[in-house]
């Protein structure tokens, strides 16, 4: 990612000025604003988006880019979001699972709404993920003891192998189920998760032979549908798959899909630093001050070992302790920091190492580049929002219990 010298460098200067230095999440919106530019053009202009909360988890967030692309639609993972977001869209949001849910899970959701301002109707807006007959039934139990209709969009599995109907004489019996049960649950559509494609070495399995296989057997699997029950079929259901590292390679006529996932590509993690999504850059970043400074890096219990250590290594003329660490996360800036193996990893007060030539000191910030967002974001209670170069507004992350 190119980030300029004086891009951290300001932010820095910011962030020393605020009224506190703790650690904290940084996301750039007009680096977003350009990934979201970059996400118009790739789109399958078929396809609807769906916004993953996971990868995305705050509110102030999803509701931005939702206005900024023109969806209402969402892939939720985990049920306090649910809760959450219930409780904060209105009657044109559309919900659906991104993994199966333990029924109890699901029962606990209706069994502990709270009140519902907007209108959200949680049993036509959100579509409830199955993947196996057993869960199926469970979900038709779950719809008698609430005496309403629910929605159950049924899993696939296009070639990940991590769980979904996995041929078409299994989904047929599934679909049978629900077809007998229509009284009690309506079927929504198919969602099939396709990451592999891009994420098996080249030399096992072409990402093109992959993409097609997976491709194949999905449209099977629509046409099973459509051809086996057309009382279950619509012009409505939902064709969901993908997600960052693959949206665009179903920009085309030839993808089965007409609902499509994506969360991390947008704030570019370094897990999302793939050719597919090289045209992105790194919107947010971990921020966090340094506590101690000291000359040179001394060892516990190798102490007379600190000479030869510092001349063999020029990165040990420096040693730092920062506010926290052990993040999921690489250090990214000032280059040349790196934290020291031999002192061990601390979430309380990690043991960075520079050169002689890094020109830090105590109260300036260090910069990291997270892993992951959707675990990472949830460890610092809010979001600062970073637009022209300013530190802007807080943005606080949904609620997790």
């Amino acid at each position: 990612m190119n980030h300029s010298d004086c891009y951290f460098q300001n932010l820095n200067a910011q962030l020393k000025a605020q009224h506190r230095a703790i650690p904290c999440l940084l996301l750039d919106l007009d680096i977003l604003d350009q990934n979201l530019d970059t996400l118009k053009t790739q789109l399958n202009p078929q396809a609807h988006l769906r916004i993953v909360d996971k990868s995305l988890p705050s509110f102030e967030l999803i509701d931005y880019i939702m206005k900024k692309t023109n969806t209402q639609k969402i892939m939720c993972f985990h049920q306090p979001f649910l809760t959450d977001l219930a409780t904060r869209l209105d009657h044109n949001a559309d919900l659906l699972l991104g993994k199966p849910m333990p029924i109890k899970t699901a029962r606990y959701f209706y069994d502990n709404l709270p009140n519902l301002p907007n209108q959200f109707n949680p049993f036509l807006q959100i579509q409830w993920l199955v993947d196996t007959e057993k869960r199926i039934i469970e979900y038709i139990n779950l719809a008698a003891h609430l005496n309403q209709k629910i929605k159950l969009n049924i899993e696939i599995d296009v070639g990940l192998h991590r769980g979904g109907f996995d041929n078409i004489q299994a989904l047929r019996r599934a679909l049978h189920i629900i077809n007998a049960n229509s009284d009690k649950v309506q079927f929504s559509g198919l969602m099939g998760y396709d990451p592999h494609i891009v994420k098996i070495p080249a030399f096992l399995r072409h990402p093109k032979t992959a993409l097609q296989e997976s491709n194949r057997f999905y449209a099977q699997c629509q046409s099973l549908v459509k051809r086996e029950f057309p009382n279950l079929w619509n012009t409505q259901l939902t064709f969901n798959g993908a997600g960052s590292p693959t949206f665009n390679l179903h920009n085309n006529d030839q993808s089965p899909l007409n609902d499509i996932s994506i969360g991390s590509c947008l704030v570019k993690p370094t897990t999302f630093d793939i050719p597919t999504l090289k045209d992105y850059q790194a919107a947010c970043f971990i921020a966090t001050p340094i506590l101690k400074k000291q000359k040179n890096t001394t060892i516990p219990g190798i102490e007379k070992f600190k000479n030869i250590l510092n001349f063999i290594n020029s990165k040990n003329k420096q040693s730092f302790f920062i506010y926290g660490g052990f993040w999921q996360a690489d250090y990214h800036y000032p280059k040349g920091i790196t934290q020291n193996a031999l002192f061990g990893t601390s979430t309380n007060q990690a043991m960075l190492n520079a050169a002689a030539n890094i020109s830090l000191d105590v109260d300036d910030f260090v910069f990291l580049r997270p892993h992951q967002s959707e675990f990472v974001f949830l460890q610092f209670g809010e979001i600062i929002s970073v637009r022209n170069g300013k530190l802007s507004e807080k943005w606080s992350l949904l609620k997790n219990n």
